[in-house]
This record gives structure tokens, sequence and C-alpha cells, in this order.
């Protein structure tokens, strides 16, 4: 695997188990862009800020050049989390799938190799994510066509 996609746990009552990663659209989408690029993405949803910290600590061993993260509810993060951000051997890139109108909290700067913060365009932060990160691995050429500036 090339990208992993991670969720935290996401906040609010009306959120039911399993957690859909994304919209289905959304989904396809990413995933014909990575491939596009010779990349593959990973998505993974966690239940807890615990599982969560363990993946990141899971980090080393996985085949991942770059992280795109949404912490979920798991902001302002905790000591420990930002412990494992710290320890990540990848840059990652910290998404958040709110609107422009209620943004959620994001996790303190120079917490880990963070490349970049995007939010503000619902599910669509993702794609602009994935485009920073092709843009970041050296794949902008292949099949993207939309520069962000890194």
């Amino acid at each position: 695997m090339s990208i992993l996609i991670l969720r935290g746990p996401q906040s609010g009552a009306a959120v039911e188990w399993p957690l859909q990663p994304l919209a289905g659209p959304v989904r396809a989408g990413l995933i014909e862009r990575a491939a596009s690029a010779g990349k593959s993405i990973a998505l993974r949803c966690c239940r807890s800020e615990r599982e969560l910290v363990e993946c990141l600590r899971g980090m080393r061993a996985a085949n991942t050049e770059l992280l795109l993260l949404d912490p979920g509810a798991c902001v302002p993060a905790s000591a420990e989390l930002r412990d494992a951000l710290d320890g990540l051997p990848m840059p990652y890139i910290e998404v958040h799938d709110d609107r422009m109108g209620a943004l959620e909290p994001s996790i303190v700067p120079h917490c880990g190799p963070r490349l970049r913060l995007v939010h503000g365009y619902a599910a669509h932060s993702y794609t602009l994510a994935l485009s920073i990160a092709l843009e970041h691995l050296g794949c902008d050429e292949c099949g993207n066509a939309v520069h962000v500036g890194t």
C-alpha cells in the first residue's frame, strides 16, 4: 500500500458503526486517481483513540509512504496521540470532512511530520489532500491535473 487514509472515532450519537470510510463516489474517485498515479490506497476507521494510537504506532511495519489522517473526535490530541504522531516514520496530511461554516478543531501544529492541514470542503477535503499527497510523492504528472503548490 502506498497511501493510508486513517479515520479516528467520530463524535456524536448519530454516528453508527460500522462507520463508512468515505462516501462511495468520493472513495471511488480517490482510488481511481491514486491508481492512475501508480499508487494504492487503504482505508481504515478506528472506534477509539486507543485504536487510532495503536494503528499509528504500527505504521513502522506498514508499507505506507504517506498518511491521510482524520483524527475525528481525538482533538485536542492527548499526550499519547501526540507521541504516536511524533514517532511516525512518514509524513501525514491532516484531513477533516467538515464544512467551512462548521470547522472541526485540528491537531496542534508541529505535532509529528504533518505536511498540511486540509479542511472545510466536506468529503472533498480528501480529494484535495490526495492531490497534495501525490504531488509530494512526485506523482503530480500522473493523471493529477490539480496543482496544489507543495
